[in-house]
């Protein structure tokens, strides 16, 4: 399997997820505050959303991918 092919298919994977999900969170720690041996941190929870525009394209690129490599 080429290079393009399984980039293709990650691509129409991606686009898929991003379509199905339509966004997806993750959890990022900052420090608040540092006061000698104790520092205080806080948890925040990002959520991202991804554009239905952005899973299409995803997916029509990775059609386009796989057949330009079948063509090959």
């Amino acid at each position: 399997m080429n290079t393009i092919r399984m980039v293709g298919i990650a691509m129409i994977i991606a686009g898929l997820l991003g379509l199905g999900y339509g966004s997806f969170s993750y959890t990022h720690t900052t420090t608040q505050a540092k006061l000698g041996p104790v520092e205080l941190s806080v948890k925040e929870k990002e959520t991202v959303n991804v554009p239905v525009w952005a899973g299409s394209a995803a997916v029509a690129f990775g059609v386009l991918l796989l057949v330009v490599a079948w063509r090959k």
